[in-house]
């Protein structure tokens, strides 16, 4: 199977007066056509960097340093900006994390998708109206033409989310980006709201890259997962492979830190601060923090080793067996 979007080796900067801030470095992963892919980290590791990096919305003093974005064959970083206007919101959507301030505030909800779907589908105005009230029902939106005539202030942050989600789907693309989609949302309202994602991909067949620090959204939603760690992909792997054997000692640690009930501790923090990427170190970027470091970490970054089918990592020990009873040098864990 071709993939849909295969980005490869991506690396954006930004500049300030103290120098580049290396947000994203050297990154690659692909999503296949109808999954629904996962790309995790902490806040700051680059993932919604690399989201805007696609739709190329990236503005100084941002910049992209190098890499290729290849979607349905193009390279997007390649295209005319005409070309990408035809791309961005017709072939590939994105869904925000503050629905609220994505949306317009002095224009009805059910004005702005109608406007939407007529910039992109090139349909009537009566055609936009009707698909616009069937995709807010589709959405799970109920009175839709009592909803459809609101603003964004008058709907809770749920429904904002589902027009955005309604918005984002209206007209067809082929690849939805989901950044930290139920932001804000209570537990149950954000429930519904990755169950609408996943139902509505499987309906439509859209590949889904959804960005998100949590790993629980992860194990029920994606098919398979990338880990980011300070701006660059540390692992990737089927999502089954990845929770029952993960490689990377971050993705390992970043395991642990999930709050659990079956264990003494509930969670265990990751010990340590992510480096500055305003002057990186040379190696791999969780060295400080890692607990089986070994000397050759600190100089070099770790090749992307494939493990087996659809699991990489970056990772010295991973595929270096530590020598038993050896301690772990250095770090701050």
């Amino acid at each position: 199977m071709s993939d849909l979007l295969r980005i490869e080796n991506l690396t954006v900067h930004f500049d300030t007066d103290d120098g580049a801030v290396e947000a994203v470095d050297g990154a690659s992963f692909s999503i296949r056509p109808g999954e629904i892919f996962g790309l995790v980290g902490e806040s700051g590791s680059g993932k919604s960097v690399t989201a805007l990096t696609i739709l190329r919305l990236l503005r100084p003093p941002a910049r992209i340093v190098s890499g290729r974005i290849a979607f349905e064959g193009r390279d997007l970083l390649a295209l005319a900006a005409a070309d990408m206007r035809h791309v961005r919101g017709a072939r590939i959507s994105m869904v925000f994390q503050s629905p609220r301030t994505s949306l317009n505030p002095v224009l009805p909800v059910g004005a702005q998708l109608e406007r939407v779907i007529r910039l992109h589908a090139g349909a009537s105005a009566r055609e936009a109206r009707e698909r616009a009230l069937a995709m807010l029902r589709e959405c799970g939106i109920s009175e839709v033409e009592r909803r459809a005539a609101q603003y964004p202030h008058q709907l809770s942050g749920g429904m904002c989310q589902r027009v955005m989600i309604a918005m984002a789907l209206a007209t067809s693309p082929r690849l939805l980006l989901a950044d930290e989609p139920t932001t804000g949302l209570d537990v149950s309202i954000a429930a519904q709201i990755l169950d609408l994602l996943r139902d509505l991909g499987h309906r439509t067949g859209a590949s889904i890259l959804l960005i998100t620090h949590d790993l629980g959204v992860v194990a029920g939603l994606c098919d398979r997962v990338a880990v980011m760690h300070a701006g660059q992909i540390v692992e990737t792997a089927d999502v089954r492979r990845l929770f029952h054997a993960p490689a990377h000692p971050y993705t390992r640690a970043l395991l642990r830190s999930v709050p659990r009930v079956d264990r003494e501790f509930a969670m265990e923090p990751i010990p340590g601060a992510v480096p500055s990427l305003l002057a990186p170190p040379p190696g791999c970027r969780f060295a400080s923090r890692c607990p089986v470091v070994m000397p050759e970490c600190r100089i070099e970054r770790p090749a992307v080793t494939l493990l087996e089918v659809d699991h990489t990592v970056s990772c010295f020990a991973a595929v270096t067996p530590v020598r038993a009873g050896a301690p772990a040098e250095g770090g701050d864990g």
